[in-house]
């Protein structure tokens, strides 16, 4: 496993990133509501847009300081999942692919060919779905804080915890790239390779539980190469 250098997590501004902006959208549960960031100028030398997955009783906002990093060169978008922040929900329990499906109607809406996908903590399911089941439009995943193991995701969470994300991750094709952050998946994100063997996996020992929250630097300098290979 390879170790990213100790550096920085304040964010670096100019005035050549984008404003994060938010919109809603149409999906099967209501409105979607949707964080985003832009290149200035967009155009078409822009990078595979990339969206953004929280975790469990999260929303699209924990990614407001990383946006506009990624999105200096492609387009960022990273909603609040169905139920979660201000986006609307199921009226009854449904399971994990009813989820990912309404992601994948705003996938539909925004006419999105090719994306990449980066997802934290239990958002690694949601992630993994959309991957199979759109394994055409599906690039590159990126997983953070994946629990994969004797950490299971918290019941409720996406119908995380009965969905099998070990034995569906082992069907994924795409190229995957696993960060480990030292919180309380440290351990169990190390076991993704016994299910994806070729996944690259970065420790970041030096960033705690709120990695995107206070040090989106360290993350987006761990992620951008990887989208670009």
């Amino acid at each position: 496993m390879s170790r990213m250098p100790k550096t920085t997590s304040r964010p670096q501004r100019s005035d050549a990133e984008p404003r994060v902006r938010r919109g809603y959208f149409e999906c099967r549960f209501g409105q979607l509501h949707v964080h985003n960031a832009m290149p200035p100028g967009g155009g078409f030398e822009e990078g595979t847009p990339l969206v953004c997955l929280h975790g469990a009783a999260g929303s699209g906002r924990m990614f407001r300081g990383f946006l506009p990093l990624l999105g200096r060169d492609r387009s960022v978008y990273a909603p609040d999942v169905p139920g979660c922040g201000e986006s609307d929900g199921p009226e009854q329990p449904v399971a994990t692919a009813e989820y990912a499906a309404a992601l994948g109607d705003f996938l539909d809406t925004m006419r999105l060919r090719t994306v990449d996908l980066l997802a934290q903590g239990a958002g690694a399911v949601l992630a993994t779905e959309l991957a199979l089941t759109r394994a055409a439009q599906v690039r590159r995943i990126v997983l953070v804080s994946v629990a994969l193991g004797t950490l299971a995701p918290a019941a409720g969470d996406f119908g995380a915890a009965a969905y099998p994300l070990r034995e569906r991750l082992a069907r994924v094709t795409q190229s995957l790239l696993v960060l480990r952050p030292r919180d309380a998946s440290w351990d169990a994100g190390a076991r993704v390779r016994e299910v994806q063997p070729a996944a690259r996996v970065v420790d970041l020992s030096d960033q705690g539980e709120d990695l995107f929250q206070g040090a989106p630097g360290v993350a987006a300098e761990a992620i951008r190469p990887f989208l670009r290979a």
